[in-house]
């Protein structure tokens, strides 16, 4: 069994505010890019460069959840 564990400090600013983040998952740091990305980009450039991403992976990749 594979499990994924992060220790990040993440600190985020941008002109309308700031925050900090402390993910511990990698749902978590994905939740913290994705509100990020959609700061940065809008939602249909976020969605297009996320898209980019799973285009790498077969329609069917198992992750290490899958696996357990």
């Amino acid at each position: 069994m594979t499990t994924v564990t992060i220790q990040a400090d993440i600190k985020a600013k941008w002109p309308q505010g700031q925050s900090s983040y402390s993910p511990a998952s990698p749902e978590e740091m994905a939740i913290i890019g994705i509100d990020l990305l959609v700061k940065e980009l809008g939602t249909q450039a976020a969605q297009a460069f996320i898209g980019q991403v799973f285009e790498k992976y077969p329609a069917d990749h198992m992750g290490a959840q899958a696996h357990k």
